[in-house]
């Protein structure tokens, strides 16, 4: 498992080193302007205009970059990968809201692949999604410091003072979302995020705030685009196989996987 471990660490740093050296190339070779437009292009300028626009002058190393490109990755990938893993899950066992969504998904884009405008008008889609998110959360927990002393309701905290915000519990909390808070149920949502739970900020999957992730939306649009195309080509059960063993690894992930049995369909 080690070795095995190794060789996929040293193949994606070989990938990564590769992608940055040939922005580090010099301007007569390269295809891109500057170091380029996108997250990794962003970063390498905004990390050279620190220190006097010269490339040798790049405040982070190679290692420090590929470590940002990794989060980036793990961010943007990870995340919505789980959710539509649980997001089938949920579907596969509720076949009564699988067939609610694909008349939505059918209804609105046929068999054509799904844009914005459409993935927008998908109201059963996001409450089933948001759903999903509260009773398996990508990320269970988040950690968050004090910059200076301040008073938390009954709480007086120091400065620098570490908090534990427990996503997983506060979204399973009889006390935010009444006796059923274990059910699936999305018409929980069916009046907005805010009006879902007793406490307006008692779902927050993304964080709240300025520390929000900036990827929030673009991770709901992934995740119905990808949702959207299964529905319209597949329909889908549970595999007798399968052993519910949530387990929380970084990510709330399945720990014996999840075999689902898809059936193809014709619309």
């Amino acid at each position: 498992m080690n070795r095995y471990a190794w060789k996929i660490d040293r193949r994606v740093k070989n990938i990564l080193s590769s992608i940055i050296q040939s922005r580090l190339e010099p301007k007569t070779t390269r295809t891109h302007v500057g170091y380029g437009s996108d997250l990794l292009g962003i970063m390498m300028t905004a990390n050279q205009n620190e220190l006097g626009r010269t490339q040798k002058d790049l405040s982070m190393t190679i290692d420090e970059i590929m470590d940002e490109c990794k989060t980036f990755f793990f961010a943007g990938h990870e995340t919505t990968s789980n959710l539509l893993t649980w997001a089938v899950l949920l579907l596969a066992i509720y076949p009564e809201w699988q067939a609610v969504l694909r008349k939505e998904v059918i209804s609105i884009c046929g068999t054509d692949i799904p844009d914005a405008d459409m993935l927008s008008k998908m109201k059963s889609m996001t409450m089933v999604l948001n759903e999903t998110l509260r009773l398996y959360p990508p990320v269970t927990a988040l950690v968050r410091k004090t910059k200076q002393a301040i008073k938390l309701g009954q709480f007086s905290l120091p400065k620098d003072a570490l908090l534990l915000l427990p996503i997983l519990a506060v979204h399973h909390n009889q006390k935010f979302w009444g006796p059923d808070a274990m059910l699936f149920k999305p018409e929980r949502f069916a009046v907005g995020v805010s009006k879902a739970a007793i406490h307006p900020n008692a779902f927050f999957p993304f964080s709240l705030g300025p520390s929000n992730c900036v990827g929030q939306n673009f991770a709901m649009l992934e995740a119905k685009s990808v949702l959207a195309m299964i529905l319209q080509r597949f329909s889908f059960s549970l595999s007798p196989d399968y052993k519910h063993a949530p387990i929380a690894v970084i990510t709330l992930q399945t720990q014996h996987g999840m075999p689902i049995i898809f059936k193809s369909i014709e619309v």
